[in-house]
């Protein structure tokens, strides 16, 4: 996917922030975090949302979770608790259409969300 953002960002070709990578994910820094700690994992496989998401996927989800419970702990975010967030669609606030997981923390986070 040529013009998608993340894809590019995995790619090496647009600057990141990384955390952690691995051959299915990719953890890097919110340009714009909406928490002290916030990490974006993808999959380096271009897949459109969580809507998009197929049983075929099952790998690659079940990575994205660790990929983001590893950064949990990286970042001093398993002892007190993070926040993981999966975006679909415009109203939802995703802006970027390709599967992300959002690893928040670093502050207690409010109930409901915004």
């Amino acid at each position: 996917m040529n013009d998608c953002l993340f894809c590019r960002i995995v790619a090496g070709e647009l600057p990141s922030t990384p955390v952690l990578g691995t051959d299915t994910t990719y953890a890097f820094r919110d340009v714009n975090p909406g928490a002290p700690i916030h990490v974006l994992v993808v999959p380096r496989e271009h897949i459109a949302d969580a809507a998009a998401v197929t049983p075929d996927h099952g790998n690659v989800l079940a990575e994205m979770f660790q990929t983001a419970q590893q950064v949990a702990s990286a970042e001093g975010l398993s002892e007190r608790g993070y926040r993981l967030v999966f975006n679909v669609g415009p109203d939802s606030g995703n802006s970027v259409p390709h599967l992300h997981l959002h690893v928040m923390g670093g502050r207690v986070m409010a109930w409901p969300p915004g």
